[in-house]
């Protein structure tokens, strides 16, 4: 489905799940036609957001939930002195508002990586249908509980994984969920920044550019333009997010496929003599 000109559309449609292409991801498949009905006035508008803009701040009233239409959002939290950190990243079919469930209030900032648009779930609505579709509620907690391993998985990623397994894990986790929304799991566009990436995955900018070139040159991915991926390779990078490819040997394999012996000998007599270099893959 072609959603590349709806943001310039004229006033909003009535919102219809029953016609949207993501509904499979928003909504149980085994809806019947009654229970997809109903499911539909649950849904009390369609909200546009700019580049940037917020859904939500951290602090704010918890009042709905929101699936993502068009677009892709990242969840931020910030600390005291100013320093933002990358909490996740959303995208289409995706539910986003979770953070307020229990407390009332938002713990994070939810902000638009592009131009998108969200559907909005009034919790009040939520709460009036969960008795008589029974569907909802176990919808619901399943969607929760997604969050929460995607949580336990991030929380393995950082406590575990040497910064490149965190990067190839990263590049196959968006490729799934590219392929999940009917796009090519071999190339796609990075919506996120460099330094966005970064943060989500506890490394600097400029160790997340030098692995996408090192990825390159051991012919794992492709990097097209600035933000463009083409994973030339998914099982090398499987191996590698799994720890079965040492990055050094990696590197000395990459090299010796595209360096000539002396410049291989130079390369390593330099790393020997500046070891801080390896490090900073650390």
């Amino acid at each position: 489905m072609d959603m590349s000109n709806l943001l310039n559309s004229g006033p909003h449609a009535r919102v219809s799940c029953s016609n949207c292409a993501l509904r499979r991801l928003c909504l149980p498949p085994e809806l019947s036609a009654s229970e997809l009905e109903s499911a539909e006035h649950l849904v009390s508008t369609r909200l546009r957001l700019k580049r940037g803009a917020a859904l939500y701040r951290t602090g704010d009233a918890f009042k709905s939930l929101y699936a993502v239409w068009v677009g892709c959002l990242k969840s931020t939290l910030t600390s005291g002195d100013g320093r933002e950190q990358v909490t996740g990243f959303h995208m289409t079919g995706e539910m986003v508002g979770f953070d307020g469930f229990g407390a009332g209030a938002h713990t994070c900032d939810a902000v638009a990586l592009e131009d998108a648009e969200v559907c909005v779930i009034p919790y009040s609505r939520i709460e009036e249908n969960i008795a008589t579709l029974p569907f909802l509620r176990k919808h619901l907690y399943s969607m929760m509980s997604r969050e929460i391993v995607r949580k336990h998985g991030l929380m393995l990623m950082l406590g575990s994984m040497q910064a490149g397994e965190r990067l190839a894990s990263f590049l196959l986790e968006l490729a799934d969920r590219f392929e999940a929304r009917g796009y090519s799991s071999r190339e796609f566009i990075l919506r996120m920044s460099r330094a966005e990436i970064g943060s989500f995955l506890g490394i600097t900018l400029e160790t997340v550019s030098r692995l996408l070139s090192q990825f390159g040159r051991m012919g794992l991915i492709d990097v097209q333009h600035v933000r463009g991926v083409r994973i030339a390779d998914r099982d090398g990078l499987r191996r590698l997010a799994a720890g079965r490819e040492p990055e050094q040997r990696s590197r000395d394999c990459a090299e010796l496929r595209i360096a000539p012996p002396r410049a291989l000998a130079q390369r390593r007599a330099a790393t020997v003599a500046v070891p801080e270099l390896e490090e900073e893959y650390a």
